[in-house]
């Protein structure tokens, strides 16, 4: 017969091996041995009686019985926790850990700033910040917050709007636009060297382009196809042809002189990035601070956007 007693640990394992894909990572995370995470799971799985991974020499990934258990647990782990972590800081103040998910643009050039000021105000808060490419369930994955696109955040969450509208830049050093020309129209792209951009995912972005309503979207080629921003950085500096990107990321290369930029007349506002998390019926001490200074950083750059309390 199973036994129901579990605790904390095993909740908390088997949530960091399904985020990471790997009991490696989730062992650096949980601070533990690869070899005691492994245990722990296999004793949980023999409790349950039932796989909630499968494991091969290179992969891992949650069986069905797993997703299912994955589904239901996250969100009653996270309670947990902010329940515990509620207790912790009635008298003391904001404490414990917040797990924030973002992209990697998003948290080097707008989320970082708030961080910083929040741990100068609240140093017992730890922040466990991840990026990654990919859309996540902060929910179902562990995190108290997440940041990502206006229009890609879940209806039922609170959003805090954060920065200025984003824009995408395409970009080029001056010696290649001295070599090959200036695209004119997106479409001149497709004569130029260009850096392609491969997701997490393995699928290929094609480049987006927008003016007067008319939308074109480019599967551009080149010598060289990328996954980091800062590759690809590099590769453009290099001269090897032209790079698409956030353009905050290369705004401060842009204003050097260092790179040049072009069809900026086709690269409009896009939606905002926002701060977004779960309403829950208890925060945490810290996820209230955090969100509270959040929206001040809004109010100070004289935005007038109504957020849910």
């Amino acid at each position: 017969m199973a036994d129901s007693r579990l605790g904390l640990n095993e909740l908390e394992a088997v949530l960091a091996v399904a985020r990471r894909a790997s009991f490696r990572q989730a062992a650096i995370d949980l601070d533990v041995s690869t070899t005691a995470l492994s245990n722990t799971i296999a004793k949980l799985e023999a409790s349950l009686e039932t796989r909630l991974f499968n494991r091969t020499t290179r992969s891992v990934s949650l069986t069905e019985a797993g997703a299912l258990y994955l589904e239901q647990v996250g969100p009653a782990l996270q309670d947990v926790r902010t329940a515990l972590e509620a207790v912790r800081s009635h008298n003391a103040g904001p404490t414990g850990t917040l797990r924030i998910n973002a992209f990697a643009s998003a948290a080097r050039a707008t989320l970082m700033p708030l961080v910083l000021e929040f741990l100068q105000r609240y140093p017992h808060v730890h922040i466990d910040m991840v990026t990654e490419g990919r859309l996540v369930d902060i929910v179902a994955g562990g995190f108290d917050l997440g940041v990502r696109s206006a229009n890609l955040v879940p209806s039922d969450m609170i959003v805090i709007p954060l920065g200025a509208p984003q824009r995408y830049a395409v970009v080029g050093t001056p010696g290649y636009f001295e070599q090959h020309g200036r695209p004119r129209t997106p479409a001149d792209l497709l004569r130029h060297a260009c850096i392609r951009i491969r997701l997490p995912n393995g699928a290929i972005y094609p480049w987006q382009f927008e003016r007067a309503g008319e939308v074109t979207r480019l599967d551009v080629a080149g010598p060289l196809t990328l996954d980091e921003p800062g590759v690809v950085k590099a590769a453009v500096q290099a001269g090897v042809g032209l790079g698409f990107f956030m353009e905050q990321d290369v705004r401060a290369e842009i204003e050097a002189g260092q790179f040049e930029r072009v069809l900026e007349g086709w690269t409009p506002p896009l939606e905002r990035l926002c701060l977004y998390y779960p309403n829950r019926r208890n925060p945490s001490a810290a996820l209230k601070a955090f969100t509270a200074l959040a929206r001040v950083h809004l109010a100070g750059k004289g935005d007038r956007v109504e957020c849910p309390a």
